[in-house]
């Protein structure tokens, strides 16, 4: 058998494409268009809603939200099934069929006649959401192992602009053009997205199978990615990091606006501090990521992991005891730098104990692991939040992340990366 084709991705048997640079920049571009695309809806969400027909407040938001969350539910759901079909067919095919199905699907978004064809486009959006999770792993595969950090925290950053900048292009252009052609708008540049990918990329080709049995052994292995990682146990830890990371971060996502309206003398800055509490976060993290990429490179990427969650944690404690906004604002602002570490290394781990051929559906699943974070982490604040005090939810999301902390510390020793 081929032995090139079983090196994990970082190994020093894959070879590197003579184009990854360029590949690198097309994905970002591509992945921050989709992330846009995903995003871009929230601030006119329930004015959208209202026009199609719903007129009752409490259906509006109840309907705003289902209408959301489901692109995010169908990106959980098939990021997997991408990963997979990208490792089986090369990921250049799969990236051009995702990029331009968005494309149409966010354009009909904006001819929706009713709140059932909003939702059941949201989620044939979120279906076809497989671009950022197979970017990643194509850069993962083409970048050089010594600069595998920092093009994984590039294009995460990118992946962070577009969740930033998301909502303020959506509510800016559904001003000026109106909601409808905003989405239009939105598919034009997804479409521009595709025409970048099938015209900007280069995929390199796969070894060439030796013999029949290499090919029934290559398709064997592909049907499920886990039986080819070399070593299942780094990957396990990743994909349930994934998890309770964003489970984590995510549990002041329901009381954080009531937690600043404690801190806030002014009525009229409440959702103005909130807001900043909020961005503050992700910009942190659009600033570090590349940056943690790079020292991923120099020392490994799985101490990274263990630093970023060591000092989330820490910044968590005085964030329960802040007497002002700004205070909060600053330190959500260094969490996010602490955080923007995190996805990039927690990819390059995975991608260090996978073959080549697996990565895609191993990524997929990472994807799905954050997602499900996601979606538990305000629910189980808002728990904790309503019987235990807004000061709880900072304290266990520092407790959590604190043993995340010291599992994969434990299990770095045991097991080098």
């Amino acid at each position: 058998m081929n032995t090139a084709s079983n090196q994990p991705a970082g190994s020093s048997a894959l070879l590197i494409h003579p184009h990854w640079q360029r590949n690198l920049l097309v994905c970002m571009a591509g992945s921050f268009a989709t992330i846009v695309a995903m995003t871009l809806l929230l601030p006119f969400l329930p004015l959208y809603v209202q026009e199609l027909g719903v007129r009752d407040h409490a259906a509006i938001v109840q309907w705003s939200g289902i209408a959301y969350g489901m692109t995010f539910l169908g990106v959980a759901l098939c990021a997997p099934l991408w990963g997979h079909l990208a490792d089986r067919h090369g990921r250049k095919p799969i990236l051009i069929s995702v990029s331009l199905g968005m494309a149409v699907a966010v354009s009909l978004i904006g001819m929706a006649n009713n709140v059932g064809q909003l939702i059941g486009l949201r989620l044939l959006v979120g279906l076809l959401g497989g671009y950022t999770s197979v970017s990643m792993a194509l850069v993962a595969t083409q970048a050089p192992k010594e600069r595998l950090g920092w093009a994984l925290g590039m294009l995460s950053s990118a992946i962070l602009v577009g969740s930033l900048t998301g909502p303020l292009i959506g509510g800016g252009l559904s001003l000026r053009v109106g909601i409808r052609l905003t989405f239009l708008c939105v598919g034009a540049a997804l479409f521009l997205a595709f025409i970048a990918t099938a015209l900007g990329l280069r995929e390199a080709r796969n070894p060439p199978r030796s013999s029949a049995a290499d090919a029934q052994q290559i398709e064997a292995d592909t049907q499920l990615g886990w039986v080819t990682v070399i070593n299942w146990r780094p990957v396990f830890v990743m994909l349930a990091t994934s998890t309770l990371l964003m489970l984590a971060t995510m549990l002041a996502a329901p009381i954080i606006t009531v937690y600043v309206s404690r801190l806030v003398t002014d009525s009229a800055r409440i959702t103005q501090m909130a807001g900043l509490s909020m961005s503050a976060a992700m910009l942190g993290s659009v600033l570090s990521a590349a940056r943690w990429g790079r020292l991923a490179d120099r020392i490994g990427p799985w101490p990274v992991v263990t630093l970023c969650l060591s000092i989330s944690a820490v910044l968590l404690v005085p964030q329960a005891f802040v007497t002002a906004p700004w205070p909060l604002v600053l330190l959500r602002f260094l969490m996010g730098l602490a955080l923007g570490g995190l996805a990039p290394c927690i990819a390059a781990v995975i991608c260090h104990h996978v073959p080549t051929r697996s990565i895609g559906a191993l990524l997929g699943y990472c994807v799905s692991a954050q997602y499900v974070g996601q979606l538990l982490g305000p629910l189980l604040g808002g728990f904790i939040g309503w019987n235990f005090g807004m000061r709880a939810v900072f304290l266990s999301s520092c407790a959590l992340l604190a043993a995340v902390a010291l599992w994969n510390m434990r299990e770095r020793r045991s097991r080098p990366a």
